[in-house]
């Protein structure tokens, strides 16, 4: 956002505000409550097309070859200060349910570590803070249920039991049929849009 020094005569007007008839200082005030709505607009609009852009490179990054957890946490890890390789270290062992061993989904797990970096505590004794933090988290996880019926990556890729048990540390090959038979992207594309959403309510709630 570009800011303007404010002129002698803009604050002059502020300050003798209180002197001006009724009818002016109302005008007054109804421009300046129009002038911030525009701004709010220009800014809300700024930061959906800035939110839209992170989940399309959570995809982009899940079709590039990076692991669901990986993706999705480096299309936001940035906000808090993350480098990239640093967040793809972070989050590659999350891939697969976790290595592969199908447990929590990685684009879920790559929710909680960014809602991590977003309101973790740092102090042992903040009981209220891991509360918070912990709630925050339930609620993501809550959404993403919600719209895919699971959070566990066996049941997202249907696996039984026997598939669960044979599946190996072998990371599968990325070929055009590994992304046209798996749901991952949209899985992917699903964690990011809540996380997206999550931070549009927190500005908004500001």
């Amino acid at each position: 956002m570009v800011y303007r020094e404010i002129t002698t005569k803009e604050l002059d007007l502020k300050q003798n505000i209180v002197t001006l008839p009724s009818v002016t200082q109302i005008r007054y005030l109804n421009d300046g409550v129009t002038l911030f709505r525009r701004i709010y607009k220009i800014i809300d609009r700024k930061m959906k097309k800035e939110l839209e852009d992170r989940v399309q490179k959570a995809i982009d990054n899940f079709m590039q070859g990076y692991g669901c957890c990986q993706s999705v946490v480096t299309a936001f890890a940035d906000l808090y200060g993350m480098d990239d390789n640093t967040a793809k270290k972070v989050a590659a062992g999350f891939g697969g349910g976790v290595a592969r061993m199908r447990m929590m989904c990685g684009a879920v797990s790559g929710m909680v570590i960014l809602a991590g970096l977003d309101c973790g505590q740092t102090e042992g004794s903040d009981r209220e803070g891991k509360s918070a933090c912990y709630k925050v988290i339930q609620d993501l996880l809550a959404k993403f249920k919600e719209r895919n019926s699971s959070i566990i990556c066996a049941d997202l890729l249907k696996l039984n039991k026997e598939d669960v048990a044979h599946s190996s540390y072998e990371a599968s090959e990325r070929t055009a049929e590994y992304y046209q038979r798996r749901p991952c992207v949209k899985k992917v594309e699903s964690a990011a849009i809540i996380f997206a959403e999550y931070l549009e309510a927190k500005e908004t709630n500001v």
